[in-house]
């Protein structure tokens, strides 16, 4: 066994328990070039360890770096320094391209339907909403988003956009919320406007290099998840799970952070546990019986286990 693979088996052994995969193994042994080593080492341990190959191969070049910035390898270390992987300045509003601020802890955050949704909840004391309405028609979609940034007055709720950022802009929306193909589709002209209209930027991210990409354009918050199964929307990437949201936290604790994915009362605990200043919900409100009862029940467990 070669440097590389003992750097690698020595990541796995150290890591394999945290990350649910106590039975990692390497696959098949390959001689790598010694040129950068952590590197090799990182990339075929992660992938191990389940991460896909992006995320192995952000994880591995951020191993390097850590290596070299601190003159050792160390196995027991997960890189979690924002300098290791490129990300930028902290707090991200400082630099030249940041979106307006929202607060560092969001609170209980509720994913809804439509603007009745949407101002239901708003009165029923959840303290940021998001409008998530799907439809191809762009004047029902301008209608919708109206009638959203209209049910939240005379509330404090703050209100996200999903998607629509024209619309939101238009309404004079409190912030909009975009994902991983909506950057896809958006040129820094887009971005720009966005950001002249002042209002906030939150991003969806599924993993490492997700969450280096999103810090490139600045915004307001970053999202992660989905931390459980959900059976809401079809996710590229596995659930992520509570180990790797921690290990999320920590890198990006320059910006308000944002968990979602499959969250209920049940886990919500947990998940505050990571140190996650917001924790998304869908079904655990828009599914329950009494949803103005849930709502009070999830904020109730929110506020008692929030770090502060």
């Amino acid at each position: 066994m070669n440097d590389i693979q003992q750097m690698a088996q020595a990541i796995i052994a150290a890591h394999a328990t945290r990350f649910g995969d106590a039975d990692a193994q390497l696959d098949t042994p390959l001689d790598f070039s010694s040129d950068a080593p952590v590197y090799q080492a990182a990339k075929q341990a992660c992938a191990a360890l389940g991460f896909i190959e992006v995320d192995a191969q952000c994880l591995g070049l951020a191993w390097q770096a850590q290596s070299d910035r601190t003159g050792a390898f160390d196995a027991h270390a997960w890189p979690a320094e924002p300098q290791d992987f490129g990300m930028g300045g902290f707090p991200p509003e400082t630099r030249e391209r940041g979106f307006a601020t929202c607060p560092a802890r969001l609170g209980l955050y509720a994913v809804l339907p439509d603007a009745a949704w949407v101002g239901r909840i708003a009165r029923a004391g959840v303290p940021t909403v998001q409008l998530r309405f799907k439809s191809g028609d762009a004047q029902a979609v301008e209608r919708e988003v109206q009638a959203a940034v209209d049910a939240v007055q005379g509330t404090s709720a703050l209100l996200f956009i999903n998607d629509h950022w024209e619309a939101a802009i238009a309404a004079g929306a409190y912030g909009v919320h975009l994902g991983q193909e909506d950057l896809d589709a958006l040129g820094a002209t887009q971005l720009a406007r966005i950001r002249a209209a002042g209002l906030r930027l939150g991003m969806s991210t599924h993993g490492y290099a997700e969450m280096v990409r999103a810090d490139a354009v600045c915004p307001s918050y970053i999202a992660m998840g989905a931390v459980f199964p959900t059976t809401l929307k079809r996710m590229a990437t596995a659930p992520q799970g509570l180990a790797r949201l921690d290990a999320y936290a920590k890198l990006t604790r320059g910006y308000p952070q944002v968990a979602i994915g499959g969250i209920d009362a049940q886990s919500l605990p947990q998940v505050m546990a990571t140190g996650v200043g917001s924790a998304a919900v869908v079904r655990a409100i828009v599914g329950a019986s009494d949803p103005e009862a849930a709502c009070g029940r999830l904020i109730e467990i929110f506020e008692a286990n929030v770090r502060r």
